[in-house]
């Protein structure tokens, strides 16, 4: 009797999650194991309503080959969502941006790892930094700015 009691709250606490998180973009984000700024990202993602599954790999060029990610725009981190490319620390607002919009490109990237961005928090430093959105011939346009 106890057990069965114990399952039914098991399972009425967890359903609403599961709901919750039915209809939330899952991104996928291919990494190093051993990258702080890129967990911090991931940090940042869930914390403004994504599914995330992490991905450590020792191989993250593969990733940013295989998604087309423009020469001189990468990070330390790839993702896809959607069908979209995000590259780098690229804030939640814009991916939500881009998945509301939908405009035919390959996705967003923020190259390098520009202090102040999401995942590159320090002492309050902001550096000034661009979000590119990547259209499907691989050129690149300004999406935003930091």
């Amino acid at each position: 009797m106890k057990r069965s009691i114990l399952i039914a709250l098991f399972i009425g606490s967890a359903a609403p999650a599961a709901w919750a998180a039915a209809g939330t973009p899952v991104v996928d984000v291919y990494k190093s194991p051993t990258c702080g700024c890129c967990n911090k990202w991931v940090d940042h993602l869930k914390a403004n309503g994504f599914a995330v599954r992490s991905h450590d790999t020792q191989n993250v060029a593969a990733h940013k080959a295989r998604l087309g990610v423009p020469a001189g725009y990468d990070a330390c981190h790839t993702a896809q969502v959607n069908g979209y490319l995000v590259e780098g620390h690229v804030p939640a607002r814009e991916i939500k941006r881009l998945l509301k919009e939908k405009p035919r490109a390959r996705g967003l990237v923020v190259p390098a790892m520009p202090m102040g961005s999401p995942g590159m928090e320090a002492d309050g430093r902001k550096d000034a930094y661009d979000v590119f959105l990547v259209n499907r011939d691989g050129s690149t346009q300004t999406y935003s700015r930091y």
